[in-house]
């Protein structure tokens, strides 16, 4: 179909804010590999994974202070990206429309999806990190839902919008308490989580988003299911990492605390992402057994199928080739500084490309490099375990008391569920997990190392050692450091106090100094970080001075060799 007769269809079944998108016919798509096709770019950006964030009614029914539908310009305002081939323009890149009724959805290209911009021409990195601002998406969402209940009159209007003008009194009682529940639940994890300052585009504090939603709005007793002590200030945030090579790690996560490189692996470390971006998920325990009953869709909401479909399409993303000039001859000489020791500037040590523990996977060095220090603080916090008190995590013989470690709860709650997918027979089974369920050692093995912090080299006294990836792409993922605090991969070569300490983040790009350019006009945000002297405020620029004592011209060789990657 056109564009000019689609959005002639969708002025007709929607309303007319399909004309005033923003359609970039130049938008240049990066080469990133024979196996990254325009079919494969597609089904990354539409495949459901499970979440269910909101009805789409709902949203559909809800407004901005402007008085402009939420949805009007396809959340663009947060950074979030026009799909080229979809046939919804409300609907952006990493937004699903799924289950039944219909809601509203996130899957991995949401925020691993990233546009930069260089003199005007906006160039599109799939799997590369989202420079989106997920807080204020979160926030405006949770006001949209507090305005639209927040009296009669409100709710009125919402009802009319969801269910029609002329809805029964009924219904309308039932689409109250509906609507009521969902926003009690979303307001305590908003008002609970969200930091000040803010994470600001680029970055959020996934981990303890994920710990928050799981331990938090699914370990309670029904209906809203809430324990809301459990919920912590997500203040360590890290930028969204990039996906290509992802698969082929030994580990992931940025502390490196989940083993990589099978599918089994890669569903456990996708699995909890799911439930972080509001998959529906409500456990049971009986004697001791973790339960899930699938046949009830509220339970678990997760999609299994297209979990694994989204892996594999992981597996085919390639790092994007630089589309500018390159001096070839220079970058020659900056690829034996790359292959130097690090005592004397080089990277290949931890960034190059050596065997890992499979023949398919590459090793990934975890190491403290005198980094910012808030993830390793998350990871120790302890919650209350709810409905799963007494609860055994399968596989690993380990035992829920009243309390547990936050993540000791995702890891039953992700590793159990997967354990009952791999037993169910079909979708409508119900299947009850004994402590020791039956399962190939295979299986067994894999699982053991989904979730593993007691790998030496995660947490370190007074610091936290986090992986080192094969730098392939790096390019393009400014900014750098786990944290996102440093702009430019120019600015990581310098020792710490050189490096700026508050820069914009935005979509506009520096091909010399490699980052974010010094001007930004899309977010009204500007990072401020902390030094070495507050490395646990989750915004230190600190550490990593390897190579900061190169010479200019040894710099600019490096920097145009990172380029080629």
């Amino acid at each position: 179909m056109k564009l000019s007769l689609l959005k002639q269809f969708l002025c007709t079944a929607l309303p007319c804010l399909a004309l005033s998108l923003p359609v970039n016919a130049q938008t240049v798509f990066l080469d990133q590999g024979a196996d990254w096709t325009p079919e494969s770019r597609e089904k990354f950006y539409t495949q459901d994974q499970g979440s269910r964030l909101i009805p789409l009614a709902w949203i559909d029914a809800l407004t901005i202070p402007s008085g402009e539908p939420f949805l009007h310009d396809g959340l663009a305002r947060y950074g979030y990206l026009t799909n080229p081939n979809g046939i919804d323009p409300r609907i952006p890149v990493g937004f699903t429309v799924a289950g039944s009724p219909d809601h509203l959805g996130m899957t991995c290209s949401a925020c691993h999806t990233r546009q930069i911009e260089v003199n005007g021409t906006p160039y599109r990195v799939d799997g590369g990190p989202g420079i989106v601002d997920f807080q204020s998406f979160l926030a405006d969402l949770n006001a949209a839902m507090a305005a639209a209940v927040a009296n009669d009159s409100s709710f009125t209007a919402f009802a009319d919008a969801v269910l029609g003008a002329g809805a029964t009194d009924t219904a309308k009682a039932e689409l109250r308490v509906a609507a009521e529940l969902w926003h009690l639940r979303f307001d305590t994890i908003i008002s609970r989580s969200l930091p000040d300052p803010a994470w600001g585009p680029s970055r959020l504090d996934a981990v303890s988003m994920i710990f928050n939603r799981v331990a938090g709005l699914d370990m309670g007793e029904p209906p809203d299911y809430i324990i809301a002590d459990n919920i912590a200030v997500a203040d360590a945030p890290t930028r969204y990492p990039f996906l290509w090579n992802a698969a082929r790690q030994d580990r992931t996560q940025w502390p490196g605390f989940a083993e990589n490189g099978t599918d089994l692996l890669g569903l456990a470390r996708n699995l909890g992402e799911v439930y972080g971006v509001f998959g529906i998920f409500h456990p049971e325990v009986q004697s001791g057994a973790f339960r899930l009953n699938r046949n009830y869709v509220k339970v678990n909401s997760a999609n299994f199928d297209g979990l694994r479909r989204l892996e594999d399409l992981i597996w085919k993303i390639g790092p994007p080739k630089w589309p500018w000039e390159l001096n070839r001859g220079l970058a020659e000489q900056g690829k034996e500084v790359f292959d130097r020791d690090p005592e004397n500037g080089g990277c290949k040590e931890c960034h190059g490309i050596k065997r890992g523990d499979r023949l398919w996977t590459w090793a990934t060095p975890v190491q403290d490099v005198g980094t910012d220090t808030a993830e390793c603080r998350i990871l120790a916090r302890t919650v209350d375990t709810g409905v799963m008190n007494g609860a055994r995590i399968p596989v690993l013989g380990v035992d829920l008391g009243a309390r547990a470690s936050a993540f000791d709860l995702l890891s039953a709650s992700v590793i159990g569920a997967i354990i009952q997918d791999i037993l169910s027979v079909g979708d409508q089974s119900t299947v009850a997990l004994t402590a020791e369920p039956e399962l190939p050692s295979g299986v067994v093995d894999e699982l053991k190392g989904a979730f593993r912090l007691d790998n030496p080299n995660a947490l370190t006294a007074g610091g936290c050692a986090y992986e080192a990836r094969v730098l392939e792409g790096i390019w393009a993922a400014a900014p750098y450091l786990h944290n996102g605090s440093v702009a430019t991969l120019d600015d990581l070569l310098k020792p710490a106090d050189q490096r700026r300490a508050s820069f914009k983040i935005g979509p506009n790009y520096d091909i010399e100094a490699v980052g974010l350019s010094v001007e930004q006009d899309r977010f009204d945000y500007e990072l401020q970080t902390t030094d070495c002297n507050d490395l646990g405020s989750g915004n230190s620029n600190c550490g990593h001075e390897y190579g900061t004592d190169l010479t200019d011209d040894d710099r600019r060789a490096l920097l145009e060799y990172l380029k080629s990657l």
